[in-house]
């Protein structure tokens, strides 16, 4: 059908809506597990070469250092209110703040490196972490505090994108779900780094707090080296040599992005709301849990850390497996078959009252990174060629700020729940409310991803790109339609 001329405005309209028709009657049956036969984990670990591994290796080592200095602030609230002299819920404003500006850096280095290159908005990045790190450490009055986070925001943001693209743009078919499995789980590798550095540094080599945060401005610095000894991806060199060979490189990749906003917006729009869906899962699992375990079960400081630990293991087991075999199972099933057991989790999850919840949260964390292992390819595969990098960026990065506020929900609600108190000290039902509220955001990201499209195994080439074979006048259509065929042949779409 694609293929036909259309006379006139209703024939077109007749054709978009058995199009439409077509794609809502095959949600349901394209569920099913796909059962692809995969090779086992080592081999397809096995089947990147030498500059694939090190493209994965500086994107994972970038985004697990992007989780630690997001945590270094959380993990030094009460050091820093008492050093600016302010409450703990006025430094948590740095906290928001870089939620807040992560859309504007996404959009500003998303949009640069997929016009320029991955490679260098990707070293400027790290050299932002660099100066903001340090900044942040030498601070010394709290409007300045803020002022470098809000900054530190917008240099965060622009690190997802780039990092999915790096590791992901070049890799082999087949190894693209464990690869993005363990890709995304650098962000609770991230989170254990942060903590045992903090344990490392804070109150016990002098100046305080500000020894974590001028550590964590030097690796950064290790990272641009790596990346400077490396080449582009090569699936962006293709994109830029078919770009040089049009009149106007910068108005071709202007006129791909007219055309990718007016093929794809609603995709777009999916991918913002999806990704609020799953910002809201793992924040909502996580943000107010270590509170639950210490100010509703009593918990001393030492089993919250044990168990938090257990829990980020958890994850990133779970990242890495389920993103192994949702290139078996499929994206689409992966993610709603984690939702379902993580939805059943989480009664022993919020209201074990014993150490014996350490197996829930283990558990309840492989559900959530399980289906957050998936995210990197999904987004990758479901991204306009042109724009991967900022679409990726951007709809994760949009997805958090619409989550930022999880934890205050919670725990606002969660007020309204009081419990006796104990040694003078309020307590609340967090773990009902935190239960009630994740099972919402389960239904809402299974039903989601149930309605939503998926492109296990889109080509990658630009050759197979249908959005740039408009733009290039391509004569031969089919090369450009490819990607859409093979995938309706996989019922994909």
């Amino acid at each position: 059908m694609a293929d036909e001329k259309y006379d006139s405005s209703e024939q077109r309209e007749y054709a978009a809506q058995m199009s439409a028709g077509h794609y809502i009657a095959t949600r349901i049956p394209t569920l099913r597990a796909a059962h692809d036969r995969v090779p086992n984990p080592i081999a397809l670990l096995r089947m990147l070469n030498l500059q694939q591994w090190f493209f994965f290796l500086v994107a994972f080592f970038a985004w697990t250092w992007d989780a630690f200095d997001f945590f270094t602030v959380s993990l030094t609230v009460e050091n820093l209110a008492e050093t600016f002299g302010k409450t703990k819920a006025d430094i948590t404003w740095g906290i928001t703040l870089v939620l807040m500006l992560r859309s504007v850096g996404s959009i500003i280095f998303g949009l640069a490196a997929d016009r320029y290159g991955r490679k260098w908005p990707f070293i400027i990045n790290n050299v932002l972490f660099i100066v903001l790190e340090l900044g942040t450490g030498f601070c010394s009055t709290y409007n300045q505090f803020l002022g470098v986070r809000a900054l530190f925001g917008v240099a965060m943001g622009g690190l997802y994108g780039n990092a999915a693209a790096t590791a992901l743009e070049d890799c082999p078919d087949q190894a693209r779900g464990i690869i993005s499995g363990m890709l995304q789980q650098g962000y609770a590798f991230g989170y254990l780094l942060a903590t045992v550095f903090a344990r490392a540094f804070v109150n016990t080599v002098g100046h305080e707090w500000r020894p974590l945060f001028w550590f964590g401005a030097g690796v950064p610095v290790l990272i641009i080296i790596f990346r400077l000894c490396l080449p582009e991806t090569n699936a962006y060199l293709e994109r830029k040599h078919i770009r040089e060979e049009q009149p106007n490189a910068a108005k071709a990749f202007a006129q791909e992005g007219k055309i990718a906003l007016k093929r794809h917006w609603i995709l777009l729009v999916y991918l913002v709301l999806l990704m609020a869906g799953f910002n809201f899962m793992s924040h909502g699992s996580q943000d107010l849990y270590p509170t639950m375990l210490s100010n509703q079960y009593n918990f001393s400081a030492n089993q919250v850390t044990v168990t938090q630990v257990v829990a980020n293991l958890g994850a990133m087991s779970g990242g890495t497996m389920v993103g192994y075999c949702s290139s078996i199972v499929g994206r689409r099933f992966s993610i709603i078959v984690m939702c379902i057991i993580g939805g059943a989790l989480l009664y022993p999850y919020t209201f074990a009252s014993t150490n014996a919840v350490i197996a829930p949260a283990f558990f309840q964390q492989f559900c959530v990174q399980g289906a957050w292992g998936v995210i990197p390819i999904h987004l990758m595969e479901l991204s306009p060629g042109s724009f991967r990098t900022f679409v990726v960026g951007t709809s994760y990065q949009l997805g958090n700020l619409a989550s930022s506020a999880s934890s205050t929900i919670e725990a606002t609600i969660g007020e309204r729940f009081p419990l006796p108190p104990k040694d003078g000290t309020s307590r609340y039902k967090y773990g009902l409310v935190i239960c009630i509220f994740m099972g919402c955001v389960y239904a809402y990201v299974i039903l989601l991803t149930a309605v939503g499209p998926e492109y296990r195994g889109r080509n990658f080439d630009v050759a197979a790109d249908e959005d740039m074979a408009v733009v290039t006048g391509a004569k031969d259509k089919h090369v450009g339609r490819r990607d859409s065929e093979d995938a309706e042949t996989r019922g994909d779409v």
